[in-house]
């Protein structure tokens, strides 16, 4: 068996809020991590789709990342864009 290559394997503490809201158009179950990872980013999963982006209030505002990285319409992206504002 030959021996696995790491580039990192760490542990690192994380705190994980979970949240459900109802958007005009589709429910949203979100975990949201905070780490000291990823230059204050946070990991935001998307449960009902298996999907995640990591996010900041730069992501916030780049035209498009949130339609792409969780497969929404705008309406359903702004609706997310909204409440993660609250957050970052």
């Amino acid at each position: 068996m030959t021996e696995q290559f790491f580039l990192y394997d760490d542990m690192v503490d994380t705190k994980a809020r979970f949240v459900s809201f109802m958007g005009e158009n589709q429910r949203f179950d979100l975990a949201i991590m905070q780490t000291d990872r990823y230059f204050g980013k946070q990991i935001v999963l998307d449960i009902q789709s298996s999907r995640f982006a990591i996010i900041g209030e730069d992501d916030l505002k780049e035209p498009g990342y949130l339609e792409y990285a969780f497969k929404l319409n705008e309406e359903d992206a702004e609706e997310l864009r909204d409440f993660l504002y609250q957050l970052v």
